[in-house]
């Protein structure tokens, strides 16, 4: 579905990036409308896709997933069998908070936040053990310097 954005509709979206859980009232004070012109403008962008599920961000590290590895992989399979397995490994996978496939030498990158170091050998074992992979690289984060879910609207 084509859906055009305009102004209003990047600050609603601006808003709704900072804090969702916020009311109508306050999103729509905030760009300069009232409730029910915002509240179809969400509607819209929501049937259109552009707004995706409403979550809320935990901090990791208060919960005790104090390690968010970056993990690099190669492989020497590419056929669909291979990619079918991997991916429903990686989804099966609550460690797993990103995968990207790559261009490049490296085929695969994910971001992995357990507990600590013994966890995330549980989890390479268990990758492992699904899937054949050529070379695995864990290369620890020593300290998020910035992450964010949103976009410059």
């Amino acid at each position: 579905m084509n859906v055009r954005i305009d102004e209003t509709d990047r600050k609603i979206m601006g808003e709704l990036q900072r804090d969702a859980g916020r009311s109508l009232d306050e999103i729509a004070k905030a760009v300069g409308s009232s409730k029910t012109p915002v509240w179809n403008r969400i509607r819209k962008l929501r049937a259109a896709g552009v707004i995706g599920a409403q979550t809320v961000i935990l901090d990791a590290e208060a919960l005790g997933f104090e390690a968010c590895f970056f993990v690099l992989i190669r492989t020497a399979e590419h056929d669909g069998d291979w990619q079918r397995a991997f991916l429903a490994a990686l989804r099966a996978r609550p460690e797993v908070q990103e995968a990207h496939r790559l261009a490049g030498d490296i085929d695969y990158i994910l971001k992995v936040r357990v507990r600590n170091a013994r966890a995330y050998d549980e989890f390479y074992q268990a990758l492992i053990s699904e899937v054949k992979i050529y070379n695995v690289t864990a290369l620890l984060s020593m300290e998020e310097i910035k992450a964010t879910t949103h976009l410059p609207l």
